[in-house]
């Protein structure tokens, strides 16, 4: 016992430590970041996904708005032709159409889109 009561009075640290109360905080706190299913890494991880989740609703949200924006245009008989030519290389019974394509051109990146599915 003598040995304990001379480590404890070397250390006062320990005397803090042994306290059934610091033990059992010590014990909470490990089993509530580490442990528990509503760990802290758990909310980390959880929060990272809401993150990448609101970017990706942003996105949708502006595509949206493109779309409607686009439709809103193809009301025109007008714009529904220069739509249909341009993405789709639609043409007239007495129109020829040369599509020239350059090296990294987007035309030719969307027809291989278009062809894969």
């Amino acid at each position: 016992m003598s040995y304990f009561t001379n480590i404890i009075d070397k250390y006062p640290i320990l005397k803090i430590l042994s306290n059934r109360f610091v033990i059992v905080l010590i014990f909470f706190a490990i089993w509530m970041i580490f442990l528990d299913n509503t760990s802290y890494f758990d909310h980390r991880v959880l929060n990272k996904e809401l993150e990448e989740l609101e970017v990706n609703k942003k996105y949708y949200q502006d595509e949206i708005k493109r779309d409607e924006e686009d439709i809103k245009r193809l009301k025109n008989p007008d714009q529904i032709e220069k739509y249909a030519r341009e993405k789709y290389y639609m043409k007239r019974d007495s129109e020829d159409i040369y599509i020239i394509e350059y090296e990294g051109d987007t035309i030719h990146e969307e027809q291989s889109k278009t062809k894969s599915l």
